[in-house]
């Protein structure tokens, strides 16, 4: 595929950018490329339509595309992957698939906030960055999140997230989970 080609085909993009920094790992036991297909396949599991299941293999996107998620991350900053995922899909696919992408990070604030058992759970990693990401919010800011249009399946994609971070589980290849994104497209949706 040549650069221009790459360059106007989103799900080439992606296929490229998971090729190129998919083994990255930011402290978890896992690397980008296998979170991402676990998180996916836990979607497909729990019966999410598409929309859902691409928005959970992309959510963390972001971090593959900052410069160096893994130094910010040490030096104790938030990468900001959410909002920077966000804006790399938001061309090429519907708010269903990003909106929850771009609130996942608010997500793990909420529920860390309203759900003691999923605060207990997290990971060392997942704690360290939601300190570095505003920690639990107020109860004022949780409510103020429920409110928004797709809270709740920011939650669920955050929900699926955190148990999507098994060494060794097995999953479909990234390939079956693009065909499933490249139904996503607004280009493809519009015809």
């Amino acid at each position: 595929m040549t650069e221009t080609s790459l360059a106007r085909d989103p799900i080439a993009q992606i296929h490229d950018l998971f090729a190129r920094r998919g083994d990255l790992a930011y402290g978890e036991a896992i690397d980008q490329l296998q979170h991402a297909l676990q998180s996916a396949r836990l979607a497909e599991l729990r019966g999410e339509g598409p929309a859902m299941i691409t928005a959970c293999l992309l959510h963390d996107i972001g971090h593959m595309q900052h410069e160096d998620a893994a130094a910010a991350l040490a030096c104790g900053d938030d990468d900001g992957h959410e909002s920077i995922g966000m804006h790399f899909l938001l061309p090429w696919f519907s708010d269903q698939v990003v909106a929850p992408v771009a609130l996942h990070v608010q997500a793990k604030r909420y529920l860390a906030a309203v759900d003691a058992e999923y605060l207990a759970q997290l990971s060392r990693v997942s704690r360290h960055t939601l300190d570095l990401q505003g920690g639990p919010m107020s109860l004022v800011e949780a409510a103020t999140f429920a409110r928004l249009p797709f809270a709740s399946a920011a939650i669920r994609l955050r929900r699926i997230d955190e148990a999507a971070k098994v060494p060794g589980a097995s999953t479909p290849p990234l390939s079956h989970y693009l065909r499933i994104a490249a139904g996503c497209r607004r280009d493809r949706r519009a015809k």
